[in-house]
């Protein structure tokens, strides 16, 4: 069977079905499971269908998450994994590291861990920035627009401020992790502050719990070869082949 039968027939499939796996694909077309992974690409990097772990849902029960929740909201949810990944993540700083803390619930975390006295810290977040002072850390906080949702400082003057800096280490928050449209946020002015200082960052990790996977923001401020994520439960993510993923 040509390849653009097998892709009408997924796409009707998942039409009626609103969700595909791969296994039931391999019995349905009557190929193997490494025919059906390549289709899955293609029509997933082609934007008409959005891969998921073992298979594929139809792009409008998946839609683009174009809005911010509040941190109080945020900060309440999955606490067992963002301890893990916030400690895991402190455990990587070293003596006469120079680092960048992006603003996010997860990274906020990590800096109750931090125990190497010697880094430097630069952040955009207020909150961030606070926690490091009382913790008796060296610390910068970069200035621009303060975007009172996320308690981040944001946009072009946000920009501007990172490019004195060069990070030994970058250690971000993220909305979304997908393999094909990468790291994503709602916000624009957010998404140019992220990719400054992940561009800015010698190694540059994301933080990230397991319910940032397969999932899109409106921006991309990242490829998924730009950074390593730490997570927890790395089986969960064995069949996403383009991310790195640091297991916590």
């Amino acid at each position: 069977m040509l390849a653009e039968e097998r892709h009408k027939l997924i796409l009707e499939k998942l039409n009626i079905d609103s969700v595909v796996y791969q296994s039931e694909l391999v019995d349905y077309l009557k190929t193997s499971e490494s025919t059906i992974r390549r289709d899955l690409n293609y029509l997933h990097e082609a934007g008409l269908l959005k891969k998921v772990h073992g298979g594929a849902v139809k792009i409008d029960s998946d839609p683009i998450n174009t809005k911010d929740e509040k941190v109080e909201i945020r900060q309440s949810l999955h606490m067992d994994d963002k301890l893990k990944i916030a400690r895991a993540a402190a455990g990587l700083i070293d003596a006469e590291d120079f680092v960048y803390i992006d603003a996010g619930t997860t990274t906020e975390l990590m800096i109750n861990f931090i125990n190497e006295r010697k880094a430097v810290f630069v952040t955009n977040g207020i909150v961030h920035a606070k926690k490091l002072i009382e913790r008796g850390f060296t610390t910068y906080i970069i200035g621009g627009e303060l975007k009172p949702l996320t308690e981040a400082i944001i946009g072009v003057e946000a920009v501007n401020s990172l490019k004195k800096y060069n990070f030994t280490k970058g250690f971000f928050g993220t909305n979304g992790i997908d393999e094909y449209r990468g790291f994503t946020t709602p916000d624009i002015r957010e998404a140019l502050v992220k990719e400054e200082a992940i561009k800015r960052s010698k190694e540059a990790f994301v933080l990230a719990d397991k319910s940032k996977f397969s999932k899109i923001s409106s921006v991309c401020f990242a490829e998924t070869s730009d950074a390593k994520v730490i997570t927890t439960d790395k089986e969960e993510y064995k069949s996403y082949e383009k991310i790195k993923i640091i297991e916590v």
